[in-house]
């Protein structure tokens, strides 16, 4: 009996985890696996580029968890600098072109992995493609930003956008000894927090000599006389620069999927059930950063971008399609990032999601510490919350603060999952000690507070 063969287009978090999960549970007589991959690094971490960038990470290679010869050494052919152009679903083949020599070819499938991630926003700006301008996707952005710093003599540096990349790589330029400045349209930086939370960053960000400015569209970059960039300009004004990154954020890389006639989302992502297959089609499955996924407080289908889902998703395809079965319930919205020494953290929905959602309401927000006041280095901590005004459900938090206040998140990532009441986090058995924590733990004052304001919403 000739084996199967599965076959994997995109080769880092969400595709090669489905391709080893594959591997452990069918042999290369059973199962042949072949991925594409049209760059030349495999299963590495996207999110480990602002760090490197920034010189926390020395080696590039530190970020990749296995390497192709890696792959190919447990029985996965995988193809690298390959791009996949077209997918006949009906003759169930790719075709891919080897991007070294121009070459094209068709391979069948009895399985299909989508795995093709996102592709950063790149507006369609006046010299957003002069020399000096970067996006920040994959490990080969991360190395032409590294050559560009090194060779340019100016320390003028632009961010446009103010999001999690935005703002890491702020921080990355700042570390390179850039006099650095971030342009955004929102009203204030991480626009995934609340304007109130944001305004936390804004100002710490300020405080370290990054100038923000908010609420201002950029219309065009500019170029010098040697073509390469000079400025970063909006309505108002213009920010010299030597060197611009692109922070504005991504969207689902579906332009395969859609050509082929698969589902996509209101966000543009691939739709799938809770085994990972895409709806309408038996045989495919799709994960990562290029899928829609349900948003089990909101219940509506979003678009997240994070690698801790996408090797969920690989794992889970790998195990379906190796012949067991296993789902992905969905996702609360958790993440967490940093400015130098200020943390970030958000969970569940904003203000503004849950009235999209139609759901009403309450907000709590208290300043606390990150350990007992008394306690040497004690720092100031932000927790907001928000809960459904008539059953006090747990519907979201954010917290900005120094050391130690970011991974609090995940006490409310857990409540968000578990669909718990503030009323009922107020009686959670939280690890305490003076270094960590005050009696207290701040979100459990949140959670007290937002009980308060259900009781009063509801008299």
């Amino acid at each position: 009996m000739a084996a199967e063969r599965m076959v994997v287009i995109g080769g880092d978090a969400a595709g090669m985890s489905a391709a080893s999960q594959a591997r452990r549970m069918r042999s290369p007589e059973e199962l042949e696996i072949v991925a594409f991959e049209r760059g030349r690094f495999t299963s590495y971490s996207a999110c480990g580029i602002p760090y490197w960038v920034g010189g926390e990470v020395t080696d590039r290679d530190e970020l990749i968890a296995r390497t192709p010869e890696e792959h190919r050494a447990r029985a996965i052919d995988l193809r690298t600098r390959t791009e996949v152009t077209e997918i006949d679903v009906p003759g169930q083949r790719v075709l891919a072109r080897d991007l070294t020599d121009g070459t094209e070819s068709w391979t069948g499938f009895d399985k299909l992995v989508v795995a093709t991630g996102a592709r950063p926003v790149r507006p369609p700006l006046p010299g957003i493609d002069a020399p000096g301008v970067h996006g920040v996707q994959t490990l080969d952005d991360g190395q032409a930003l590294l050559d560009t710093l090194a060779g340019t003599k100016g320390r003028r540096a632009v961010v446009v956008g103010a999001g999690y990349i935005g703002v890491e790589m702020a921080e990355a330029l700042l570390k390179r000894g850039y006099e650095v400045t971030v342009v955004h349209s929102d009203e204030q930086p991480m626009a995934t927090l609340d304007p109130d939370m944001g305004r936390l960053v804004h100002k710490a960000m300020d405080g370290l000599g990054i100038t923000t400015v908010g609420g201002t569209p950029v219309t065009k970059i500019l170029s010098g006389q040697d073509g390469r960039v000079r400025a970063v300009a909006t309505e108002d004004a213009e920010y010299p620069a030597d060197v611009v990154v692109l922070g504005i954020g991504v969207r689902p890389e579906t332009t395969l999927a859609e050509a082929a006639g698969l589902p996509l989302g209101a966000y543009g992502g691939l739709l799938t059930d809770r085994s990972m297959r895409v709806r309408g089609h038996e045989n495919i499955w799709a994960g990562g950063d290029c899928v829609e996924v349900l948003d089990l407080v909101s219940g509506a289908n979003r678009h997240l971008a994070l690698g801790t889902h996408a090797n969920k998703h690989g794992q889970i395809i790998g195990g379906n399609a190796g012949g067991g079965y296993a789902t992905f319930p969905g996702v609360v919205g958790t993440a967490v990032s940093k400015v130098c020494d200020l943390e970030i953290a958000r969970t569940g929905l904003r203000e503004k999601d849950a009235r999209r959602a139609g759901l009403r309401f309450v907000t709590a927000t208290i300043e606390s510490t990150n350990s007992a006041g008394y306690y040497p280095g004690a720092a100031l901590m932000t927790v907001k919350m928000l809960a459904e005004r008539r059953t006090g459900r747990l519907l979201g938090v954010q917290i900005v603060g120094r050391e130690g206040s970011a991974k609090r998140v995940d006490i409310a990532a857990v409540a968000l999952t578990a669909g718990m009441t503030v009323e009922r986090m107020t009686t959670l058995d939280l690890g305490y000690a003076p270094p960590f924590s005050p009696v207290w733990d701040p979100v459990l004052v949140a959670a007290r507070k937002a009980t308060a304001a259900v009781r009063a919403a509801g008299m």
